[in-house]
């Protein structure tokens, strides 16, 4: 089965690339893979395949076809993960910095995905499919802390509307670059891809979604911060992009900000999660404590 897209182009739009106007219109797919669907012929304008650098005119309809990607074949790993909290409907996992959620080019075994999949003997929710299953919401990679699993499809969905009407509590601690001049804040800005580099998200105004985060300062040191962070919505990197966009990126941020000696990736970290249950409809509420990593920060910082 394939995915259709159909996209008329505006006078604004004439005279820009075809490639330039789907990354634009399509800002899950990268640049490249558009290109390579426009070589292939799955992009047409006025039912007519064109090339690449094709400039568009008023009026042309655009319709591409994205054929369904190729699954993965995701195997069970042995992997020792930490369990909070788990019964038939859904499990808590306490993810350590530097493990990938799910399987992706690059990352083939080895994931959080991989190890569930183990531990569960496939009992997992089959709504994001074979290469994300169970997957309610991601942290990064390099972000440690507190994952929600769905086992049945009827959690899965329950708690994804949950977090949809932003009923799911998500917060986070984080070490960020500064002192901010206001302890407590609200940061309203909507993210998007960045049209410069399609791997990095950035605070933008156009093909872009409502982010909301909500932050506290718990303590200064020198000129960093520790930093509690509410999730109201849960966009991707939304707590990178926001804290750089207010000129306070989190430390150790390579992406976003600049690395950090001693520690690989930001120093962020998932600590609070809390959601309805599915099943017996009790608000239930799970908190972390601080990583090795995270303690040892706070201790250099607080040293100066």
């Amino acid at each position: 089965m394939t995915d259709h897209f159909e996209i008329v182009s505006t006078a604004e739009d004439a005279g820009t690339r075809i490639d330039k106007l789907l990354s634009a219109q399509l800002p899950d797919i990268s640049r490249s893979a558009l290109q390579k669907l426009i070589e292939d012929g799955s992009v047409l304008v006025d039912g007519r395949a064109v090339g690449k650098n094709y400039k568009l005119k008023n009026g042309d309809t655009i319709v591409v076809e994205i054929p369904e990607p190729q699954e993965l074949n995701v195997e069970p790993q042995d992997i020792p993960i930490e369990i909070v909290y788990e019964d038939n409907s859904l499990l808590v996992v306490n993810k350590p910095k530097g493990m990938v959620v799910h399987p992706a080019a690059g990352n083939p075994d080895g994931t959080l995905v991989n190890a569930l999949l183990y531990h569960c003997e496939g009992r997992l929710s089959s709504i994001n499919g074979v290469i994300r299953p169970g997957i309610v919401h991601r942290i990064d990679k390099y972000t440690s802390g507190l994952l929600m699993v769905a086992k049945t499809d009827k959690a899965h969905n329950c708690l994804a509307a949950q977090i949809k009407e932003h009923s799911f509590t998500r917060e986070y601690n984080a070490v960020c670059v500064g002192r901010f001049k206001d302890l407590t804040g609200t940061i309203n800005e909507p993210i998007g891809r960045s049209k410069f580099d399609r791997k990095k998200m950035c605070v933008t105004y156009q093909n872009c979604k409502e982010a909301v985060t909500h932050y506290e300062v718990i303590e200064e040191f020198g000129q960093y911060s520790l930093v509690k962070f509410r999730l109201e919505t849960g966009r991707t990197h939304q707590i990178r992009v926001h804290s750089a966009f207010i000129g306070h990126p989190v430390l150790g941020d390579d992406v976003y900000g600049k690395p950090f000696k001693g520690i690989e990736g930001q120093c962020l970290h998932a600590k609070k999660l809390g959601f309805v249950h599915p099943e017996t409809g009790e608000y239930m509420e799970f908190d972390s404590e601080l990583p090795d990593y995270f303690v040892r920060i706070l201790e250099k910082l607080r040293k100066g």
